[in-house]
C-alpha cells in the first residue's frame, strides 16, 4: 500500500513539476536569442508614438537604459559614433529609458549628454510590461541586436565597447 501511495506521489510531482518547467520554458524564450523581437508603442521625447514597426527592414541595437547608471553613460560616446558611421547602412539604435523620471528630465539628460539616436519612454508599468517581453531585464544597460527580419540576434547584458557591437552588427548591415 505504502508504494502505491509513493508512486501515485511521484507520479503527480512528474505532472505538476512538468507542467511548470513547460510554462517557464515557453516564458524564458521570449525576447532571447533566435526569437521574434516583441513590437512595442513608446512615446519619444516630443511626444511621439513610436513603434518597433516603423524600424522594419533596419538592423536594430535596442538599448534599455537609465540615467543614473554609470555603464549606461560609459556606452553613450560609442553609441553616439555607431549612429554617426552607420546609420546610413542601417543601422538604428533605439534607447529605452527606464527608471530615469519625466520625459522632461531625460530630454535634458539627452541634450547634456548630445545624443543623436531615438530615445523613447513610457509609463512604469508599460515599461515592466515590455522588459517582461524581453525575458526580464534584471540589469542596466541590456541591449538586443534585431535583424531586418525583426529576430533578436545578440543580447549583451552590461558595458559593451564599439568594437564588441560592431563584431555583431557588421554581420547584418550592409556597407
Amino acid at each position: 500500500m505504502k508504494n502505491k501511495y509513493f508512486l501515485l506521489l511521484v507520479a503527480l510531482s512528474v505532472m505538476v513539476f512538468g507542467s511548470l518547467a513547460c510554462g517557464q520554458k515557453k516564458a524564458e524564450t521570449t525576447g532571447m536569442i533566435g526569437s521574434e523581437a516583441t513590437g512595442f508603442s513608446l512615446i519619444n521625447l516630443i511626444g511621439e508614438e513610436v513603434t518597433l514597426d516603423q524600424f522594419k527592414g533596419k538592423v536594430i541595437m535596442l538599448n534599455f537604459w537609465a540615467s543614473w547608471c554609470g555603464p549606461c553613460k560609459a556606452e553613450i560616446p560609442d553609441f553616439i559614433k555607431m549612429y554617426d558611421r552607420h546609420q546610413k547602412d542601417g543601422l538604428e539604435i533605439i534607447g529605452v529609458a527606464l527608471s530615469s523620471g519625466s520625459a522632461d528630465k531625460i530630454r535634458q539628460f539627452v541634450e547634456k549628454w548630445k545624443i543623436n539616436y531615438p530615445i523613447l519612454t513610457g509609463d512604469e508599468k508599460y515599461l515592466q510590461d515590455l522588459t517582461n517581453n524581453y525575458g526580464g531585464i534584471r540589469g542596466v544597460p541590456t541591449t538586443f541586436l534585431i535583424d531586418q527580419k525583426g529576430i533578436i540576434r545578440q543580447k549583451w547584458v552590461g558595458a559593451r565597447t564599439e568594437r564588441i557591437f560592431m563584431q555583431e552588427i557588421d554581420k547584418y548591415i550592409s556597407d
